[in-house]
């Protein structure tokens, strides 16, 4: 229970912050839409957009307020819930909302040019890449759970929330990669996403399975609460990656530059011959 005074007081600014956060973020992103409707009326900007932009902010504040933000701090079962709505189900909707796409629309063409700019150079190109993606999102889940790592993180406050900073910002970059609507510097096709996508299910699925187990995992916790967390890990992230997959289907479109090569007519079909004209008279 918490002491009065401080400690009581600390407490109503942890739940306090975020609350400020999320609401300015909401604003934020409303006002850039309503000015890029008021930009290009007929271009406009989707609702759909706004609407995964405000689901992506709800689900991060039903993980940082209560009832699961308590609950996460004394139960590995809410940490691991903590995680999935942070790390995997918040950045696809945040994703889904395009905002890169909507800066550009809003910006002045001195800063959006800036920022094309930014985004095309050598260090963004590295970190969008999918091998660097999938690396920060599912291969720093081996280091927090197999490591002194996650038991750091519940004795320091700063190391919890930048825990958090992670898994968000992890997963919204690996959203990005494999499904984001937003233009990206180096994306491959959608094969090669369905891949990377199909490794990022098997590291889950094989962490938790271990963690599960108790093979190599260092939490101090409950066996119970350990392989209930594992459980919600494996099925959570199971349909956390499906809609990711269905969201790849969605947001993909084909490639027209690379046009199928004409034939001839048949003949006898009566249609033009696709042969140079002549210069000659």
């Amino acid at each position: 229970m918490p002491a009065h005074g401080h400690d009581a007081g600390s407490g109503l600014l942890e739940w306090l912050l975020p609350v400020f956060a999320l609401l300015a973020a909401a604003g934020a992103y409303m006002l850039l839409a309503h000015r890029a409707r008021r930009r290009n009326p007929v271009l406009g900007w989707s609702r759909w957009r706004t609407a995964w932009c405000l689901t992506g902010i709800a689900l991060l504040g039903a993980a940082l307020l209560p009832p699961v933000a308590p609950f996460a701090h004394q139960d590995f079962r809410g940490h691991m819930t903590q995680h999935m709505l942070i790390g995997m189900y918040a950045p696809l909707a945040l994703v889904l909302a395009a905002p890169v796409t909507l800066l550009l629309r809003t910006l002045p063409t001195a800063r959006g040019r800036w920022l094309t700019t930014v985004l095309h150079s050598p260090p963004a190109r590295v970190t969008a890449h999918p091998v660097v993606a999938l690396a920060l999102s599912a291969g720093s889940l081996a280091v927090l759970y197999f490591t002194p790592l996650y038991n750091a993180t519940t004795n320091s406050h700063t190391a919890h929330w930048l825990m958090h900073a992670h898994f968000l910002l992890s997963g919204c970059l690996f959203a990005y990669v494999i499904a984001g609507p937003d233009p990206a510097p180096t994306r491959p096709g959608v094969r090669a996403r369905l891949v990377y996508l199909g490794i990022a299910i098997a590291a889950h699925a094989v962490i938790s399975q271990l963690m599960y187990g108790g093979f190599w995992v260092n939490i101090h916790a409950p066996i119970d609460q350990v392989q209930a967390g594992a459980e919600i890990m494996y099925y959570g992230g199971d349909i956390a990656e499906l809609l990711l997959a269905a969201a790849l289907v969605a947001t993909w479109r084909p490639d027209h530059r690379r046009a199928a090569p004409l034939k001839p007519p048949l003949p006898g079909s009566g249609g033009t011959r696709l042969t140079p004209p002549s210069t000659s008279r």
